[in-house]
């Protein structure tokens, strides 16, 4: 028990549970304390600043510079009440991370002293040296500037004794560095389109916004298991591992009770959310063992992106407390369930209507049909473009693993409603369109008032209606979620645009109102049926349906993103100045670059385990069944010493072809890597280390995982799955 595994699984078989205790105080009297919320406003702002400032959030109002400069004194003051002594602009760069660099409150004067200040221009605005930040080629490495502005619309709030101030973050020209600020202008376009829409039915809407719940899961595994595991610290997955005799073929993990000692861990995490305006409401174990998953409730879509950023920044904090790493890889474990993020997506009225959530009247359940159809009509021209926001290295191993939906965009919307739209169909063929007295008087079919009963969750669709919103459940577990919920907004804000149109166009030819909506209706369910599917996304038939459908199968990366660069995605985002032909080019050069560089890290994590660790060990193991043969020649007649060594001699015969298949396949795996290094175009690099590189991992591995099973338990240098998956 001498090598480095064994001592991490005596550390965590002594390890003592830290119990973390709560505070003795309800939730609702914590709630939000460390946020700039509107309770807070109003203590510290002047009358004329709150106001000015809630005109900016609610209604995108410019604010004069005297009320910046009064609205930073007030969050100084409350941010320096709360210990505060730094303040930052914190942002979402295209690293898939957040950023922030702190500067002290404190300025010197006279006399050697200093005092505490906070203009309104640094609230308003920063400019953090952006030469470091991924641009995809918008700038040059010796441009550096690139500005943080503040995003009125989410609270700022303090963490560490910083305040931190949300903002966007975009270059000397103007092009966006970011995921927020694509998201912000998505946000404003679906607000056009979708208010313009819902005018047919309520004149007095005015505002329409986009709402998110995500599902955020994760794996847990003890801090010294994981710092045995070379590949796990570095890539976030395990490159080699053989499969554990037990892991989820029993179920008996999913909504189990939790663990004590993860419970802990819940615990502090929800306090430390709580306390930053994040209602986490739902934590649940799940499929795979030391698995998990936490859920808020739905909030507007641009601050649930910055709650769920967030948390997955206290993740990996708290559980440092509690000795655990948090895993938000898609796939840490082969063969076993992977983490994905569910994108809950809906959208809702000023007035407090989810134009998602079906009616009882004629009228609403009208327009209920009408948004979803465009929903439906909107997925299937723009699938493609979903998946190419989806797509990420780690995504790639989930994505059709069986227990993930498939990479084929499809759409779930239950059975009833999908009768409800075949039966409107069949109306279409049957030409029933000719009412001279229209007003609501159309033939829709009944929806059932209670869709939530009606309408099962189909776990294996990547697009499911669940009721009252679309889960996006494609999504990976370390994705931003803005990436995804930018191109949904601007996809459903562009086909409501269109909609309106096409409506229009009737109008002017005298047709009423309603019966021009349901003709367009009608034609837009028989356009989009191929997108829609009710059964089983895991299965074979389903693969072969889709393609007779013309449903594209993009399995990897490098293949999905190529859509960025499209004409179409470029006429989608630009028609709906979201984002620019540049500013999408960008995008596609850093993530075809992200993805060479994490297979790049990858495939040399795999040769340096393979050669330093694997060989090394298994040779060992080989030298020990060949002194322990020659030992048993020496001391048996020769009959019994064939019949006796038959087994060690057929494993020392494994163990070296084993070997020598490592050696020659991490040789050509350097080789292709080095050809493909030399490569300058990102689009054809990314393809090469996807078609050359890429496949030597899983040979590789195929080799190493049947090592794992040959050497001895104490000789293996590698926490195995049995203890990653286990240990709590």
């Amino acid at each position: 028990m001498s090598n480095f595994r064994f001592k991490a699984l005596e550390v965590t078989l002594t390890r003592k549970r830290k119990s973390f205790e709560l505070p003795n105080k309800k939730v609702s009297e914590y709630f939000g304390e460390m946020t700039f919320n509107r309770d807070a406003m109003r203590e510290f702002l002047t009358k004329e600043a709150y106001e000015r400032l809630m005109g900016a959030i609610n209604k995108g109002d410019t604010i004069e510079r005297k009320i910046t400069d009064q609205i930073a004194a007030g969050i100084k003051a409350w941010a320096m009440n709360k210990g505060a002594t730094h303040y930052t602009h914190w942002f979402h760069p295209l690293t898939g991370t957040t950023a922030e660099k702190h500067d002290a409150f404190i300025v010197p004067i006279k006399g050697g002293r200093a005092i505490e200040n906070f203009q309104g221009n640094e609230l308003i605005q920063q400019e953090p040296d952006a030469s470091s930040f991924p641009s995809g080629g918008i700038r040059n490495t010796f441009e550096a500037r690139g500005y943080t502005a503040w995003d009125p619309t989410s609270y700022a709030f303090i963490m560490e004794n910083t305040l931190c101030i949300p903002t966007v973050f975009i270059s000397y020209t103007g092009e966006a560095l970011d995921y927020k600020t694509p998201l912000l202008k998505s946000l404003s376009a679906l607000d056009k389109s979708a208010t313009a829409v819902y005018q047919y039915f309520d004149k007095n809407v005015k505002k329409v916004y986009a709402t998110l719940g995500w599902e955020q899961e994760y794996f847990l595994v003890d801090a010294a298991l994981f710092k045995a595991r070379p590949d796990l610290a570095l890539t976030g997955r395990t490159v080699f591992g053989h499969a554990s005799a037990k892991d989820q073929q029993l179920s008996d993990h999913y909504f189990g009770t939790i663990h004590e000692r993860v419970i802990d861990f819940m615990q502090d995490l929800e306090h430390e959310s709580h306390r930053l305006g994040i209602p986490v409401k739902t934590r649940h174990n799940e499929v795979a063992p030391n698995q998990f998953e936490c859920a808020p409730v739905y909030e507007e879509a641009n601050i649930s992106v910055d709650h769920n950023q967030l948390i997955m920044h206290l993740m990996e904090k708290v559980a440092r407390r509690h000795d655990f790493q948090v895993l938000l890889h898609e796939k840490p474990y082969k063969g076993v369930n992977g983490s994905g993020k569910h994108n809950n997506w809906s959208i809702a009225t000023d007035t407090g209507v989810n134009i998602l959530a079906p009616g009882k009247t004629p009228i609403s359940n009208f327009r209920f049909l009408t948004f979803i159809v465009n929903v439906l009509k909107g997925v299937d021209k723009y699938a493609d473009v979903l998946r190419a926001h989806i797509a990420t290295s780690g995504n790639d191993h989930r994505l059709g693993a069986h227990e993930a939906p498939p990479a084929i965009i499809s759409v779930f919307v239950g059975t009833k409603i999908s009768n409800t739209l075949d039966e409107i169909e069949k109306q279409l063929k049957k030409g029933k369109l000719n009412s001279t007295n229209f007003d609501l008087n159309i033939n829709i079919p009944k929806i059932p008032e209670i869709l939530l009963d009606n309408t099962d969750r189909n776990r294996t669709s990547p697009f499911a209606f669940t009721g009252n919103k679309f889960e996006f459940r494609a999504v990976g577990s370390s994705a931003n979620c803005a990436s995804p919920m930018t191109a949904l907004n601007t996809i459903i804000a562009e086909q409501l645009k269109i909609f309106k149109i096409d409506v229009d166009a009737l109008l002017n030819k005298n047709v009423k109102k309603d019966e021009a909506i349901f003709q367009v209706i009608k034609r837009y369910i028989k356009e989009s049926k191929k997108i829609r599917f009710e059964g089983d996304n895991y299965s074979e038939e389903w693969l072969n349906e889709a393609k007779k459908r013309g449903l594209k199968n993009i399995t990897n990366t490098p293949e999905a993103l190529k859509m960025l660069l499209s004409d179409k995605a470029v006429k989608l985002f630009e028609g709906c100045d979201v984002l620019t032909k540049r500013e999408l080019a960008a995008r596609y050069d850093i993530q075809l670059e992200n993805y060479t560089k994490k297979i790049q890290i990858e495939a040399r994590v795999i040769g340096d385990i393979a050669k330093n660790h694997i060989i090394p060990t298994a040779i060992k193991y080989q030298n020990t069944l060949i002194k322990n043969v020659k030992g048993l020649k020496d001391v048996l007649d020769s009959k019994t010493f064939v019949k006796l060594s038959r087994n060690q001699l057929q494993s020392i015969k494994e163990i070296s072809q084993h070997v020598e298949e490592i050696k020659d396949k991490v040789a050509l795996m350097i080789e292709e890597r080095k050809k493909a290094n030399r490569i300058e175009d990102h689009s054809e690099k990314a393809i090469a280390y996807n078609k050359s590189v890429f496949p030597y991992l899983e040979d590789i591995r195929k080799h190493v995982d049947y090592l794992e099973l040959m050497v001895d338990d104490e000789l293996w240098p590698l926490p195995k799955y049995r203890e990653l998956l286990f240990n709590k």
